[in-house]
């Protein structure tokens, strides 16, 4: 089996040698690594450090450079040259935890083996006719406390488990290569970020993920990463977001408690005021979302207003 490690970066070559001894950590089990890393335009050291990693010819490593088009589009591209069975997205500032690749083997290998075993319960809630498009797992911060809650379900959906299973922390991601590329992050006018979310909600319409609750990897956020920013982000990829939230619709809303469903009605707003967007109730699906909208228009454009006053 063959693992691809996708990561992209921008001015952090001083942050990738954790994420580099980590998977040379993880050599000792039995499968392949590729480590691809695109370069999203840096001005550092970071193509001289990799250099030094390639030079050393430990692990199969391929450095691609681009010129500055943000995140999402890094990893859209380094997903066409994954070769691996597997994917797994893995920022600069995260790392592997000892035990990460020998984790991800078993689980995959009690997945192959059991996927043909359908149960009654299975059939009734036709889970034979969706795939499993990526394994879930526990992602720890460098005090080594986990990211979020423990699972709560072995098999669910991406969305589920946000808005209907109250997990609110970060996981890590371990995807199917041949269902992973039939996909990619959505970028809306010219945008450089896009909540990875999207693309989780397009991929749960037709498949789920299996949860384990076992920790894989470390993260180590910077002052100047993209959740410490999220404000910026927000003000300066509206419209990504905003699709985000419309799309939400299209799920299964059922079970959804009431608070998660404000979260949802009020950031579509927020949205809909940053991309000065129309129809608001006509781009929302459901007597109950478009009633909610109705109530809270109004309130909540003020809200916006004076939080994002100096938004242009």
């Amino acid at each position: 089996m063959k693992i691809s490690i996708l990561t992209p970066t921008y001015n952090r070559g001083n942050l990738l040698n954790k994420l580099y001894n980590s998977l040379l950590e993880n050599r000792k089990y039995d499968l392949e690594i590729e480590w691809l890393i695109m370069d999203d335009g840096s001005e550092d050291e970071t193509k001289s450090i990799v250099q030094k990693y390639i030079d050393e010819s430990i692990i199969d490593i391929k450095y691609y450079f681009q010129k500055n088009q943000g995140k999402m589009s890094a990893i859209n591209n380094l997903v066409e040259y994954s070769n691996g069975d597997l994917i797994i997205e893995c920022d600069s500032d995260d790392f592997f935890t000892n035990d990460a690749f020998e984790i991800i083997t078993e689980e995959y290998t009690k997945i192959e083996n059991n996927k043909n075993h359908i149960t009654k319960n299975d059939k009734e809630n036709n889970i034979e006719k969706r795939k499993i498009y990526a394994m879930c797992f526990l992602k720890y911060n460098q005090d080594n406390v986990n990211m979020g809650k423990e699972f709560r379900k072995k098999r669910t959906t991406m969305f589920d488990l946000y808005y209907k299973e109250e997990e609110n922390g970060e996981k890590a991601l371990v995807f199917y290569n041949n269902i992973r590329k039939q996909y990619k992050y959505k970028l809306e006018k010219n945008e450089k970020f896009v909540t990875e979310a999207r693309m989780y909600n397009e991929m749960d319409l037709s498949g789920d993920i299996i949860c384990i609750n076992k920790p894989i990897m470390i993260c180590e956020y910077q002052e100047e990463g993209y959740t410490n920013n999220i404000i910026n982000q927000f003000k300066n990829n509206p419209y990504g977001y905003y699709e985000y939230f419309k799309e939400i619709f299209n799920q299964n809303m059922k079970g959804i408690t009431f608070k998660k469903r404000i979260y949802i009605i009020k950031h579509f707003i927020l949205f809909n005021y940053l991309t000065k967007s129309k129809n608001i109730v006509k781009n929302t699906k459901g007597i109950y979302n478009k009633l909610l909208i109705i109530l809270l228009y109004i309130p909540g454009n003020i809200i916006s207003s004076i939080r994002f006053k100096n938004t242009n």
